[in-house]
């Protein structure tokens, strides 16, 4: 069996995938205190050890010599995060920023030597302001004797549902050749260039409607006496504030396309996928219900598609950053064993 390290753990949604995929996972390193308790009260569903150190502070050596071994993990995304971009490029940090922790990714593996590995980054770590540090990180793996394959994907593309766009890296030592990049499994019918081979995207309807019920309810979910509430009834299903513009009979307040995040009291609709589940949303930050709600710890777990039975540590706002945070489980498996098919 495949052994697995897991780095920059979080709550365990590359970890379950790669448990789903086929791989033994022997070690989660996790520096933040709340995640790593999530990690050892499911330590029935992961049977992993979890190592809660600074990263630096790990040595990798020890797990060094596995015949088949494998690394995967997703460093901090705030240093190549889009909220970064209100910041001027001047002023931002990117190699020097503390939180960026690509080089404590390549030190793991020039000390572990995995016949392969699997990074994971949000879509902006290609921005303009970001990319030299990115493909640095690629060609030093490189370097260390991994061939890689960089890979754009959606989290929907693969049957997640959720349209959450994701980098990732496939790397495997000592390959003659860049491994190819996964097929997807779903397609957007509503988009032009869609397969129509493939089925459409799932909605997010079946996913969470079980948990539609008193039984679930929480104290954070009620936005009846907020700001924009009034606001939020009126936005359709599937839509955000600019959908207020063309709503009839409609005598609210009324906001500049543009002004405000695209997420902004954007409502889920049961057909659709929601929109990427955020770590820290603001409070009029979507997606909310279709009910006119906020989202409940299990809807946003399984819209991130983790296990039913798996449970959270720490207080609402760290659980909400933990799966925010968190690679889709079922993404996770379908890329883990992508890896493994070829590396292996």
């Amino acid at each position: 069996m495949v052994q697995c390290v897991s780095i920059f753990s979080g709550a365990g949604g590359l970890d379950v995938g790669a448990l789903a995929a086929g791989a033994q996972i022997i070690a989660c390193v996790e520096h933040d205190s709340d995640a790593a308790e999530t990690l050892r009260i499911n330590h029935g569903h992961l049977k992993a050890d979890v190592i809660e150190k600074d990263i630096q502070d790990v040595d990798f050596e020890q797990w060094k010599g596995i015949t088949d071994s494998i690394l995967i993990g997703g460093p901090p995304c705030q240093p190549f995060s889009k909220n970064g971009y209100w910041i001027r490029n001047d002023n931002r940090l990117i190699q020097d920023d503390p939180r960026n922790l690509l080089g404590q990714f390549l030190r793991a593996l020039a000390e572990m030597r995995p016949k392969g590995f699997l990074f994971e980054n949000v879509e902006s770590i290609l921005h303009p302001t970001n990319k030299d540090e990115f493909f640095r990180f690629v060609a030093n793996a490189e370097t260390l004797g991994y061939r890689c394959t960089s890979f754009k994907t959606n989290a929907a593309d693969f049957g997640v549902p959720q349209k959450r766009k994701r980098v990732f890296v496939f790397g495997v030592l000592s390959a003659k050749t860049a491994i190819p990049s996964p097929n997807a499994t779903h397609s957007d019918h509503s988009s032009k260039n869609s397969d129509s081979s493939l089925p459409d995207y799932l909605g997010v309807g079946p996913f969470i409607e079980k948990y539609d019920t008193l039984r679930y309810s929480e104290p954070q979910e009620d936005a009846s006496r907020g700001t924009y509430f009034h606001e939020l009834t009126h936005v359709p299903p599937g839509k955000n504030y600019i959908a207020l513009t063309k709503t009839p009979n409609y005598a609210g307040r009324i906001f500049r396309p543009g002004g405000r995040f695209w997420n902004f009291l954007y409502k889920l609709h049961p057909d659709l996928p929601s929109i990427t589940i955020a770590a820290q949303p603001g409070p009029w930050v979507g997606p909310f219900h279709w009910t006119d709600r906020r989202l409940r710890v299990p809807e946003i777990a399984a819209i991130q598609t983790f296990p039913e039975n798996y449970k959270f540590a720490g207080n609402r706002r760290s659980i909400q950053k933990q799966i925010g945070n968190a690679v889709p489980c079922l993404l996770a498996e379908k890329m883990v064993k992508h890896l493994m098919e070829h590396a292996i």
